[in-house]
């Protein structure tokens, strides 16, 4: 599939600042304007004015902003938050958060803000390759998370959309059998619970039609022992995609050469990357690592400024052979789902990525269970395998932890676990089960 918008992807990514200025300085006036949140936040950190905030060369000046600073600016009578900028018949649509922390965070679009999520996702899906006329198969919901608006980006490409929904195994299955769609859409945690549900039922996944697999919702496509086992098992490409909820949908799209996920969402979104512990801004390289830091630049809705993704990446900046200019990430993991013991960072992701090392005899799936609450842990930490049917676990579980130790610095008390033990997820999977 071609660029959707090659003029702006194929654009030298050290002129995107330049075009992102304008659009900063406007966005700035805007909040001024018409969010109290931030007339208030900017008010206190010293900016009286909107022009006192500074260009763009200047935002690291301007504070960041927290998700809980969203949270506890809701009201009864404002239950979006206080940065809601539109009004009532300006909104076009809502959609909410999973709620995991307390009630839902509601994320409301204008018609022109959800244009730029269409566009953006059209743009990220594009990436991996899909062609005007192929038939997809998709597993998301038209509601009530935010992966809803992706669907509006299969439309946009062209492409034959067959929109299947979560917890639909059967009705899935058989739309691939009978439908022989060529693309399927899911989360990495779905793909792989599909690949055993064919198994034990004999159905030949790595035989259908389904060229292209493509992930998004969590950490996992990337991870190269995940996603080799998810080809294998599919006989299928897998590319990986990311959004924000607060900020955009498929905010990140891969292509075909598997070097990460280029930013889709340029002349939309500003992009940062800090360092988690001090705040301090990390310059783009190949390599770099440290947490994404995202601005809307044109939302009218609730715009957000300097918003702390807490998505911790690996970006790569080299040049990428389908032309695209824009930096690619690798998600590491979410650095609210980090795990410190003896001061060592670890992220539940990077543990699966080990494990899956293990493959074949290892199935996957895998949880991290903590013997305390928070995020500082005493050694061994306790990860529970599920070993793969018929699986020989001579020596595997000092194989795993060993492994373990040597590439992540981490003790750890590994219980293998019979086929099937875990819980198996249609959309997200759970890492870590917390004490």
């Amino acid at each position: 599939m071609p660029m959707v918008d090659p003029e702006i992807e194929s654009a030298p990514w050290e002129s995107q600042a330049r075009f992102d200025g304008p659009l900063y300085l406007k966005q700035i006036e805007y909040l001024f304007e018409r969010s109290r949140f931030y007339r208030g936040k900017l008010e206190r950190a010293g900016f009286a004015t909107n022009g006192a905030v500074g260009g763009i060369d200047a935002i690291e000046g301007v504070p960041l902003t927290e998700k809980d600073e969203l949270r506890t600016s809701r009201a009864p009578e404002e239950p979006i938050g206080a940065h809601l900028t539109a009004t009532r018949d300006e909104i076009v649509r809502i959609y909410s958060t999973s709620g995991t922390t307390g009630t839902p965070s509601f994320i409301p679009l204008t018609a022109a803000d959800l244009e730029v999520w269409v566009r953006t996702s059209a743009r990220s899906y594009a990436a991996s390759g899909v062609v005007k006329g192929e038939r997809l198969v998709s597993t998301y919901n038209a509601g009530p998370f935010v992966a809803g608006a992706a669907l509006g980006a299969f439309d946009r490409l062209g492409l034959c959309h067959v929109p299947i929904g979560s917890g639909n195994t059967e009705r899935l299955m058989t739309a691939i059998q009978l439908l022989k769609p060529t693309v399927a859409v899911l989360t990495p945690s779905y793909a792989l619970h599909l690949a055993e549900w064919a198994r034990e039922r004999g159905m030949d996944l790595a035989g259908s039609s389904v060229k292209r697999v493509l992930v998004a919702g969590e950490p996992g496509g990337g991870e190269p022992a995940m996603r080799a086992k998810l080809e294998a098992a599919w006989g299928a490409s897998v590319t990986e995609a990311m959004g924000i909820g607060d900020i955009s949908v498929s905010l990140w799209g891969e292509c075909e050469q598997k070097q990460g996920m280029h930013f889709s969402g340029r002349g939309f979104v500003h992009l940062e990357l800090i360092d988690p512990e001090t705040g301090a801004a990390k310059p783009f390289v190949d390599g770099a690592e440290g947490e994404l830091v995202l601005t809307h630049l044109v939302n009218r809705s609730a715009p957000l400024l300097r918003f702390r993704t807490r998505d911790h990446v690996r970006l790569n900046v080299g040049r990428c052979a389908c032309g695209r200019t824009s930096p690619r990430a690798r998600c590491i993991g979410r650095t609210d789902d980090m795990l410190i013991v003896r001061g060592v960072n670890i992220f539940p992701s990077a543990v699966r990525e080990v494990v899956n090392e293990f493959s074949p005899a290892v199935a996957g799936v895998v949880v991290i269970r903590p013997h305390a609450k928070g995020i500082r842990q005493e050694p061994p930490l306790p990860v529970s395998v599920e070993v793969a049917p018929g699986a020989d676990v001579e020596g595997l579980q000092e194989r795993i932890r060993a492994r373990l130790r040597e590439k992540l610095l981490v003790t750890t008390e590994i219980e293998l676990l019979p086929a099937g033990s875990l819980p198996r997820s249609e959309y997200k999977s759970k890492l870590v089960e917390k004490a």
